[in-house]
């Protein structure tokens, strides 16, 4: 099957159910009900519902003399009937007013939030929030990973670990918006691989996020189903190694992924209007880079229907596998572009 072929054979985001054509943005919004519906629950399960109560607890701030930044650790506390924490740690620039934000859930990955990162981050003016997302869900191939974190205090559902990951993202954005120093119009959020996908899907699921930049995200991410060369991951793969990752009715797509009735520019396109970057590496052949390029052109057509095709972009830089410095500066690049820094 040719590249051209596989766009045809794509689920078409702009037909109906029912056959009929999504003709323009009002149509596109009862079309986008449709889209949700289709991949959402089917997939990833339906995130939990937003908690009784949330705050931020400060633990310690320092405001470095010799450098730009403040530092301020501290724990969201959330409850259902039970109480929960994580971690939240921020980066803020010096200087009066308010800043944009980049929030990144990638903690449990610290070698890819580099000092050098850090410095970029804030040295562009932006505040960089840092969680580790694996508090919310442990990214543990086990079973009873769902007995604990968030599994253990929120209503019970099918939800997988990227869920509650991407649930994780909201909760940042709820106590980021009641801060003084936070821009509430302009928060972004970044993550990796498998952080690639929950951002993916914290930006499909929550509106105030006004820009997203996966990196080297693949399969459940910005991959594609439909089109995979015989290095990228399949469903098969997915779920033999990550079951827990998704919704218990996934399952029963594997070894069909030609049958699907969505594909991964189902995902990309419930972002739209907002800003998107799609960072690929060439040589990151199981995150299926070309099968990237393929759910890009599918969900440009949905930012050119609402006339916004210049907030949605794809790259692709040498190398494999990493969130590099230079994949931080691509995203940083584009933040800077659309908030018109």
């Amino acid at each position: 099957m040719t590249r051209e072929e596989c766009l045809r054979r794509l689920p078409d985001l702009l037909t109906f159910n029912d056959g009929k054509k999504v003709k323009n943005i009002e149509d596109w919004q009862k079309r986008r009900v449709e889209v949700y519906e289709a991949i959402i629950p089917v997939q990833y399960g339906e995130l939990p519902p937003a908690p009784n109560t949330i705050s931020f607890e400060l633990l310690h701030e320092t405001k470095y003399i010799d450098s730009v930044t403040s530092y301020i650790s501290g724990r969201v506390r959330f409850a259902f009937e039970k109480e929960m924490t994580f971690g939240l740690n921020l980066y803020v620039p010096h200087g009066e007013g308010v800043f944009p934000v980049v929030i990144c859930g990638d903690g449990c990955w610290p070698r890819y939030v580099s000092n050098e990162v850090i410095d970029d981050v804030v040295g562009r003016g932006y505040v960089l929030a840092i969680f580790n997302r694996c508090e919310l869900a442990k990214d543990v191939m086990k079973d009873d990973a769902k007995d604990i974190g968030l599994y253990d205090v929120a209503p019970k559902g099918n939800y997988g670990a990227l869920a509650a990951w991407a649930w994780g993202y909201h909760r940042v954005v709820d106590v980021l918006t009641d801060m003084p120093f936070v821009d509430a119009d302009k928060i972004s959020i970044t993550g990796h691989s498998r952080g690639g996908k929950a951002v993916l899907l914290a930006a499909a699921t929550d509106g105030r996020i006004a820009l997203v930049g996966s990196n080297n995200s693949g399969a459940g991410g910005a991959g594609c189903y439909h089109w995979l060369d015989s290095d990228a991951e399949k469903i098969e793969n997915l779920l033999e190694n990550f079951t827990y990752w998704f919704a218990p009715t996934f399952s029963d797509w594997i070894g069909r992924e030609l049958e699907l009735p969505f594909d991964q520019h189902y995902l990309k396109a419930l972002i739209a209007p907002r800003a998107q970057i799609n960072m690929t590496a060439n040589g990151d052949l199981w995150a299926n880079p070309e099968g990237t390029r393929i759910t890009y052109e599918a969900t440009m057509q949905v930012y050119k229907l609402l006339d916004v095709s210049d907030k949605f972009k794809l790259t692709h830089r040498e190398g494999g596998h990493a969130h590099k410095p230079e994949d931080w500066k691509t995203f940083l690049d584009f933040a800077d572009e659309q908030f018109e820094k």
